[in-house]
């Protein structure tokens, strides 16, 4: 759509440029000398904005522009210049083009959309443009064309010649749009394009570490492409563009500034054609603005006036990219030996609009030394137009077919095949008509204001980068600046995007657990696999440490050879109490129920032996369920034989209804009985819904895993709440017959008993809460240990003691003493 509306300006504009063309007879003379003009047997069209505009004309009728009426660009004179020695050159040549002698048609194409006039002469069949038609015998003598010089120049122009497949080779025009060749066919060019600068461009921000960057591009074809191209290739990189702007003859410098140092940047990109560089920088110099680098596109790199301007050192450093200045021989002596007061002569003797200037004030030396950015793609450009009409005229020993006529299509059709060497460059094209030669320099700009080369980077045949750092004078003493949004996190830290670039952020560090891969992904603290561990601000994970206690750890094997000492002293007991089950002392402290209790003590033990060792399912059923089994029973026992105390002593005199019915019906048996069942139940109906599973626990330290048993609180608080009324009834009875007769008082035993049970599980449940490592198993199984030597050691060994070094005070007389005393005490 764009090429279009182009194209109907192009037309509209044609309406009055054929009429000034036609005027062409009445001004030209047959001993019209020019420079821009040269007759010869093929004609290169030249495109050259010497005159360029700076700012938009407008017109109040339609006029054809004046462009001697602009200032002359010394550097595009110069490009001018470097066509016409390059044809005389190639004219001199007896090997290229033999015998044919090329001209040229140059024109002054000063304005972006008014050069219309000159296109048409070149494009016209003797003052006529003509469509193409079957049998279309007349052709222009214009064989290729070289230039313009802008980007928009050459999309507003390129049209015209694509139509006729006219062959197009630009030495400076970079915008991307050219590589697509459905719209610009016949279009090729020998400058690099946007893509290249860009590449280099990058390649020196990510050299130098420079991470948050402005970019300041002018307002036209060759600009905007240029944004859009840095923006796509800095997407993968870590390089943030933080402010960019257009540029053009209204820009607000002040306001630009302020908002770069708003957001602190310190190094800023300006791809922009020297009108708008100029103006960009007198602003700095004037509001002051220092400690910054300056990127520069080619277009402006080797200028030769602003690294002279006074104040610049003041701004910053200036840092570009650059075409690589290529000397070329015989330049110099063909600009000085010009004849330059000849060929200016009269405005009349010149042929047509836009082949005028005053050139009698430029001096050789000013022409020379002007910047020479292209100059070797204006000569490179003209030689691979001759190299193609070469091959077409298919010369060779020196001579060319001459009875032959050239179409531009043809000429375009060995461009394309292009393949020779010069000046020790292979000058060829690539298949979009981009040259597959060449290479960039790096410059800084010196504080002699010239453009010294520090570093290249060549495209071909691989791409290699290099800059020495060490020659460039930065204006922070020596050291390279910095421009960061935010400044890179330390080690173990992870980055929180603080806004809407990835490159402003703030720091945090990584708890324990994560780790931080800045490689990989530098925002996100990830966390350790199961079985690792790191500590706070860790790059990495390491293993955890697995613990449990083992059988052959010095505590585990102390306990469990106690344990085996209860079951040694539980059985010595039994044959004891088996051997006086008819004594006082046995038939008092419960007679047969004394067997039951022994026994559970004994099963009750062999939960010790299941806290050790690498857990499983097995052993973490087996490290609770006999304990809380039968140790019931065994509290249930007690139980009964409290109440059967207090009963007997208290009760009995007093309720002796309830007495009767317990001996009637063996109360005791049947409390047992009913605890034991109903215990039972519960641990079958909790250990169904969910069983104690060995459980890896890596929340309390994180560089170990500590291997134990998890209990499902829920499924067993029934079991322990049946533990804990038991515990309490039997306090209650027991504490009840504490004034009992002295050598009769098992009630004061039990009472003891229990009150160590108490203390020793408040002790481990201390522990429990201040220590989680892997002797909290120890400490269970020593407390399990310990509750049940409290009833074998103080319920147990002292009725042990009587029946062996006490048999006096195991007698039915010594039991009826003591009864006795008690009921006259009671009785007063």
């Amino acid at each position: 759509a764009l090429i279009s509306d182009r194209y109907s300006d192009l037309l509209f504009f044609a309406s009055f440029c054929l009429l000034g063309m036609s005027l062409k007879a009445l001004t030209e003379y047959t001993d019209a000398v020019s420079e821009f003009h040269l007759e010869g047997d093929y004609l290169i069209g030249g495109l050259f904005d010497i005159h360029p505009v700076s700012t938009p004309l407008r017109h109040l009728r339609p006029e054809a522009i004046d462009c001697s009426s602009q200032p002359i660009s010394l550097s595009n004179y110069r490009k001018f210049q470097t066509m016409r020695f390059t044809v005389e050159e190639i004219n001199n040549s007896t090997t290229l083009l033999p015998n044919v002698s090329l001209g040229y048609e140059i024109f002054d194409h000063c304005s972006d959309i008014s050069n219309f006039p000159g296109i048409f002469d070149l494009i016209s069949i003797n003052g006529l443009i003509e469509p193409w038609t079957e049998g279309h015998q007349n052709v222009s003598s214009v064989v290729a064309v070289t230039g313009p010089f802008t980007s928009t120049q050459a999309i507003n122009v390129a049209p015209l010649f694509m139509a006729d497949l006219i062959p197009m080779v630009s030495y400076s025009s970079s915008s991307s749009v050219f590589s697509y060749k459905i719209n610009y066919g016949s279009f090729l060019r020998t400058a690099h394009p946007n893509s290249d600068t860009i590449e280099v461009i990058v390649n020196i921000l990510l050299h130098f570490n420079w991470r948050w960057v402005a970019f300041l591009n002018s307002d036209n074809d060759y600009g905007l492409d240029g944004l859009d191209i840095f923006r796509e290739r800095i997407e993968k990189t870590e390089i943030c563009m933080g402010y960019s702007k257009a540029l053009n003859e209204n820009s607000d410098y002040s306001n630009i500034f302020k908002q770069i140092n708003a957001y602190r940047i310190s190094v800023i990109i300006v791809f922009s054609p020297i009108s708008f560089v100029e103006p960009l920088l007198d602003s700095a110099i004037r509001l002051n603005i220092t400690n910054k680098v300056w990127v520069a596109s080619d277009s402006w790199s080797l200028n030769k006036e602003l690294p002279k301007k006074e104040g610049l050192k003041h701004i910053g450093t200036v840092v570009g990219v650059s075409q690589p200045v290529v000397p070329i021989p015989g330049f110099r002596e063909f600009i000085y030996s010009t004849d330059r007061q000849h060929l200016c002569g009269e405005t009349g003797q010149l042929r047509l609009c836009n082949q005028v200037y005053n050139c009698s004030e430029l001096s050789d030396e000013d022409i020379y030394a002007a910047d020479p950015s292209f100059s070797f793609f204006v000569y490179s450009a003209i030689y691979a137009i001759a190299h193609a009409l070469h091959n077409t005229l298919q010369c060779g020993a020196g001579r060319c077919i001459n009875n032959m006529t050239v179409y531009p299509h043809m000429v375009l059709a060995e461009l394309k095949k292009s393949n020779f060497t010069l000046l020790n460059q292979n000058i060829h094209f690539d298949e979009n008509g981009d040259p597959g030669f060449g290479s960039y320099s790096v410059v800084f700009w010196n504080h002699r204001g010239e453009a010294q080369e520090v570093g290249f980077y060549h495209f071909y045949p691989s791409a290699n980068f290099s800059i020495n750092d060490s020659e460039i004078q930065w204006h922070t003493n020596g050291e390279i600046p910095v421009s960061m949004c935010s400044q890179e996190c330390s080690v173990g830290f992870a980055e929180k995007p603080n806004g809407n670039h990835e490159c402003c952020f703030t720091c945090e560090i990584c708890p324990n657990g994560t780790y931080i891969n800045t490689t990989e992904d530098p925002y996100t603290c990830v966390s350790c696999p199961d079985g690792e561990w790191s500590a706070e601000g860790s790059t990495s994970c390491s293993l955890r440490v697995v613990e449990f206690v083992p059988f052959t750890d010095a505590g585990a094997v102390v306990i469990m050879v106690a344990a085996l000492v209860l079951v040694g002293l539980n059985l010595a007991v039994s044959v004891l109490f088996a051997i006086n089950f008819n004594t006082p002392v046995v038939r008092s402290a419960g007679g047969p129920m004394c067997f039951l209790i022994l026994i559970c003590l004994t099963l009750s033990s062999l939960s010790v032996y299941f806290y050790f060792g690498q857990p499983t399912a097995a052993s973490c059923v087996f490290r609770f369920l006999p304990f809380l089994l039968f140790y019931t029973v065994c509290l249930a026992c007690f139980v009964v034989r409290s109440f059967q105390i207090v009963c007997i002593f208290k009760i009995a005199a007093k309720l002796p209804k309830l007495y009767s019915w317990w001996m009637k019906y063996h109360g005791q048996w049947l409390v047992i009985t009913v605890a034991s069942a109903i215990q039972a139940l519960l641990l079958l109906i909790g250990y169904s819904f969910d069983p104690p599973k060995p459980f890896n626990e890596t929340f309390w330290y994180q560089d170990k895993i500590v291997l134990d048993c998890d209990i499902n609180f829920t499924a067993t608080i029934s079991s322990v709440f049946l533990l804990l009324l038991l515990c309490g009834l039997c306090f209650i009875f027991s504490y009840m017959g504490k004034d009992l007769p002295k050598n009769y008082n098992e009630a004061k035993s039990i009472t003891f008993c229990l009150l160590l049970l108490i203390l020793t599980w408040i002790f481990f449940a201390t522990e429990y809460i201040l220590y989680y490592g892997k002797y909290i198993l120890t400490l269970n199984a020593l407390a399990v240990l310990s509750s049940l030597y409290s009833f074998l050691l103080w319920y147990f060994l002292p009725k042990c003691v009587i029946i062996i070094f006490q048999p006096q005070r195991n007698t039915q007389q010594y039991f009826q003493g003591l009864i006795q005393s008690y009921t006259k005490t009671i009785s007063q």
